[in-house]
C-alpha cells in the first residue's frame, strides 16, 4: 500500500485487524525487520509497518532525508492510519520518530516503545566527527559492510538478512542518499530530545540490546531516567533486538501493549 506524505509517497503494510501498532524501522533497513516479531502478536492487534523514504519500496523522498523528516513522515502516517492513537514502536531513527511524537502529538501515542533508539545521546566531538564521516557517501558505501556485521551481531538468518538489506541499501541511490543524509542530521541539534523527554507522558517501554555497540545502553538508561514511569529492559543482542530474539522481545512487548489498550497504564516492574 502507498501513503502520500509531504516528504512523498512512502510504502507500508497493514496485517491483522483491532487495536492499532505502528512499526518504525532502523535506517538503511526496512519495514521486514518486524516481519517476526508480528507473526507472534496474538489477534486483536493490527500492525501497520512502513518504509523510510528511499529504503525498501518506497521511493527517494521530495527533499533531502533526515532524522526529522523521518518523524514529520511518521506523524503524517499515525494521524493518517491511526487517528484514535496507536502504540507507537521506533528502532534506532525509528524511535527518535516515536518519541518526538509522544512529544509533538501525545494524543497519537497511547504507548511509548523505544528500541536502541536516538535522539538520547550528547553531540560530543566524537559523535559529530563520525557522523561527519558517515554523511559522506563514499565512506558510507565502502564502511557499510564491516558497520553493519558489527552493530547486528549477526547469530540468525534473520540477523543475516537485516544486515544484507543495509548493506544493499547502501550501495546506490536513493538508500544511499537517504542513509548520508539521516546521518547528517544526526549531529544536528534537532536531534536532541533530552530535555523535551521528561514532558512524555505515554507509557513507556525500552527494550534496549545488551551488545549495541552504536547506541549503547546507557542511553536506554538516560531515557529510562528522563521519561516518567519509563521501563528498560535489556535483551542480549545488537542494535536490533527485535529481529535477533524476537521471542524474548514479544514477551516484553505483547504484555505491555494488552495493557496499555486495556487502560492499565502503569508500567512498573513485572
Amino acid at each position: 500500500m502507498l501513503l502520500d506524505t509531504t516528504s512523498g509517497t512512502i510504502a507500508y503494510d497493514e496485517r491483522g485487524s483491532g487495536s492499532p501498532i505502528v512499526m518504525l524501522s532502523s535506517g538503511a533497513h526496512d519495514r521486514h525487520d518486524f516481519d517476526q516479531l508480528r507473526e507472534l502478536l496474538p489477534s486483536g492487534f493490527r500492525s501497520i509497518a512502513p518504509d523510510w523514504p528511499g529504503h525498501g519500496e518506497s521511493p527517494a523522498g521530495n527533499a533531502p532525508a533526515s532524522a526529522m523528516g523521518f518523524a514529520d513522515v511518521a506523524e503524517e502516517l499515525v494521524a493518517g492510519l491511526a487517528p484514535e492513537g496507536a502504540v507507537v514502536l521506533g528502532n534506532s531513527v525509528g524511535g527518535f520518530a516515536a518519541a518526538r511524537l509522544a512529544i509533538r502529538r501525545p494524543e497519537l501515542v497511547r504507548g511509548l516503545v523505544l528500541v536502541d533508539s536516538g535522539g538520547f545521546l550528547p553531540r560530543s566531538p566524537q559523535v559529530r566527527i563520525f557522523c561527519a564521516l558517515m554523511a559522506r557517501p563514499r565512506f558510507l558505501r565502502a564502511i557499510y559492510p564491516w558497520f553493519a556485521n558489527r552493530y547486528m551481531r549477526p547469530q540468525s538468518e534473520a540477523d543475516r538478512r537485516v544486515r544484507d538489506v543495509g548493506i544493499a541499501t547502501t550501495r546506490q541511490d536513493p538508500g544511499l542518499a537517504a542513509a548520508s543524509g539521516l546521518w547528517r542530521s544526526f549531529s544536528s541539534p534537532e536531534h536532541d530530545l533530552r530535555k523535551e523527554a521528561a514532558s512524555i507522558q505515554a507509557p513507556t517501554l525500552i527494550v534496549w540490546g545488551k551488545r549495541d555497540p552504536v547506541i549503547p545502553p546507557k542511553a536506554g538508561r538516560t531515557i529510562a531516567a528522563t521519561i516518567p514511569g519509563a521501563r528498560l529492559e535489556l535483551l542480549d543482542t545488537g542494535h536490533a533486538p527485535q529481529v535477533s530474539d524476537p521471542d524474548g522481545f514479544a514477551a516484553l512487548f505483547v504484555p505491555f501493549a494488552e495493557r496499555v489498550f486495556s487502560g492499565e497504564t502503569s508500567e512498573g516492574p513485572e
